[in-house]
């Protein structure tokens, strides 16, 4: 009875490894986006849901707002989608936490078929509501698109970096060291008149793109000025463009403000957005050990009024797309302006008001060099 009972139980277990075990579906780690009405939010009524071209497709019409992507958290990964970009700006948004906090990518499509066009895409983030396309010249390029027929467009975002293809998938079309924007994580958007197609969200796909900061080419050169002094903004009436009735008094609160990379001071990540024009003072003591003159280079966004000892040294404006407007093309540079400072033997206050009311708001400055020079 033993023997038979070892026995049945041997032909069950032998049976039961001689089962093949059921074959499931690997998991796709990819996530295809549904372009339908249910799957976005689109506020200003400016988004169809149609066929084009025989395949599914979301049509940004050309109405103000973002078309969003709903219940979607997105950090670090690859982004793909085939894209007819219309609008002037027409603008893909991802790590989006809202219309004043993401991050951005864009067409200047009076630039599609140019392939010498060194603006037609542009890297920024939103800070506060604040595009700083107008801080970050060194994040524009050119871009080989259409804005007829599709275009594929894919983005590796890691970490600090980010890496966009624009239909060459072998060539980045953009490299980005260091991402600008306060946000982390967010969902994805899309404004300004376009079509698009075959959304893909690859989570975690960064194909080996770092997920550090990548150099800043100027992180080693001493020759910036990098810890200022500054006041709080104040408003400036419409009908004044500079007054030294809004210059700091005695009593007047400074507080310390450090660069950026390139070294820039970023007033617009400070001190946010502002439908007016404001002003703020910078001032920083330099030390020298003889009266000696120094060339100083200079970039700002928007108007400067610089003062040496209390005294005017230069006073200039950046203003977008007028005759006054600096290299390159309106933007904050280092290469907007350059003068001569005539220090005194001793220490020197260098003072800067400094104006905004147009997109970001920065300064940077730049000695010729540091010699028999000190700055505290």
């Amino acid at each position: 009875m033993k023997k038979f009972i070892l026995v049945a139980l041997s032909g069950i277990a032998f049976a039961a490894f001689g089962q093949k075990k059921p074959k499931t579906a690997a998991k796709d780690p990819n996530t295809w986006v549904a372009l339908t009405a249910g799957n976005w939010d689109a506020p200003g009524a400016n988004a169809e849901f149609t066929t084009h071209d025989g395949r599914p497709a979301l049509r940004v019409l050309p109405k103000q707002g973002q078309v969003i992507l709903k219940n979607t958290t997105f950090s670090n990964g690859t982004i793909e989608f085939d894209y007819i970009p219309v609008d002037r700006f027409a603008s893909f948004y991802f790590r989006y936490k809202d219309g004043k906090e993401n991050e951005l990518f864009y067409f200047r499509t009076h630039r599609a078929n140019d392939t010498t066009g060194i603006e037609a895409v542009q890297y920024s983030p939103m800070i506060d509501g604040v595009n700083l396309w107008d801080l970050l010249p060194q994040y524009q390029g050119k871009a080989n698109f259409t804005n007829k027929t599709w275009n594929h467009v894919k983005l590796i975002a890691s970490g600090y970096q980010l890496r966009v293809f624009v239909n060459d998938m072998q060539q980045p079309t953009m490299e980005v060291p260091r991402m600008e924007g306060n946000v982390t994580e967010g969902t994805l958007a899309f404004e300004g008149e376009g079509i698009v197609s075959n959304l893909v969200i690859k989570p975690g796909q960064t194909e080996g793109l770092p997920a550090y900061e990548g150099t800043d080419p100027v992180a080693n050169d001493p020759r910036y000025l990098r810890k200022w002094q500054v006041t709080e903004p104040a408003v400036l009436p419409k009908n004044v463009d500079f007054s030294m009735d809004y210059a700091p008094k005695a009593e007047t609160m400074w507080e310390t403000i450090w660069a950026e990379r390139r070294g820039m001071m970023n007033l617009t990540r400070k001190f946010g957005m502002s439908k007016e024009r404001r002003i703020v003072w910078m001032k920083v003591n330099i030390n020298s050990k003889t009266d000696q003159k120094k060339k100083i280079a200079m970039g700002f966004s928007d108007d400067v009024w610089v003062f040496l000892n209390g005294r005017y040294l230069y006073v200039d404006k950046n203003t977008f797309a007028s005759p006054i407007m600096k290299e390159p093309a309106g933007r904050c540079s280092i290469e907007n302006a350059s003068f001569v400072i005539p220090f005194k033997a001793g220490k020197n206050e260098l003072t800067v008001a400094l104006a905004n009311d147009f997109y970001g708001w920065a300064l940077i400055a730049r000695l010729e060099d540091l010699d028999g020079i000190a700055v505290e």
